[in-house]
């Protein structure tokens, strides 16, 4: 996946505005099954929220992990929220639009 521009990034911070948080990071940090409900949630919605119920002081390094572990790009990080972006490979299945 090629990497978003400013611009695409801010469109898709906007249109993440709205969502509810689909994943929280607990107690047992960044494990096998947190990486597997991130990835069904990418693969469901493309753009999705995670909320970082601990490891709060760590988050833009677990977000980094995580975005690799799952092949995603970080969108941003607000707050204690970080917003995960990855395009569906089925270009028919496709629910976000960037410019």
């Amino acid at each position: 996946m090629e990497t978003l521009k400013g611009s695409q990034r801010k469109n898709l911070r906007a249109q993440a505005h709205h969502l509810k948080s689909l994943v929280m990071i607990g107690a047992k940090g960044v494990t096998d099954q947190l990486v597997g409900s991130v990835d069904i949630a990418l693969n469901d919605h493309e753009l999705i929220k995670v909320k970082f119920g601990e490891f709060k002081e760590a988050k833009k390094e677990i977000s980094e992990e995580i975005a690799k572990a799952t092949k995603s790009e970080l969108v941003g990080l607000i707050g204690n929220i970080a917003i995960f972006y990855r395009r569906h490979p089925d270009p028919e299945k496709r629910k976000i639009k960037i410019s």
